[in-house]
């Protein structure tokens, strides 16, 4: 019998299209204080990327976030999130931001 070493690979994949649809989405403009200061903390782009690599760190491969981006990309099931353009280019940032190169990588 073959050890499962990523057990929750799974929950790992839906928590990176949760992080990555949460920071697309941004903040609502009704939205109260203590959604503002979680937002704040909580929904940067470094923290995002952050919480991706943490999930790449625990099963996840870097070909199946970029298949996840892909998807929300064109999917017809993501229509509504890409109405908004900013949320276009807070994709963009994302995927910039996860390619570029790591401070420890050179």
């Amino acid at each position: 019998m073959k050890p499962n070493n990523f057990a929750m690979r799974d929950w790992h994949l839906e928590h990176v299209e949760k992080v990555v649809l949460r920071y697309m989405k941004g903040i609502s403009p009704d939205a109260s204080s203590f959604e503002k200061r979680n937002f704040k903390k909580y929904s940067t782009i470094s923290n995002c990327s952050k919480q991706i690599e943490y999930d790449i760190k625990h099963g996840v491969t870097v070909q199946e976030v970029i298949e996840l981006m892909n998807k929300i990309r064109n999917d017809a099931s993501y229509s509504e999130v890409r109405q908004n353009q900013d949320a276009v280019q807070r994709l963009d940032e994302l995927e910039r931001q996860l390619n570029s190169p790591k401070k420890g990588d050179w």
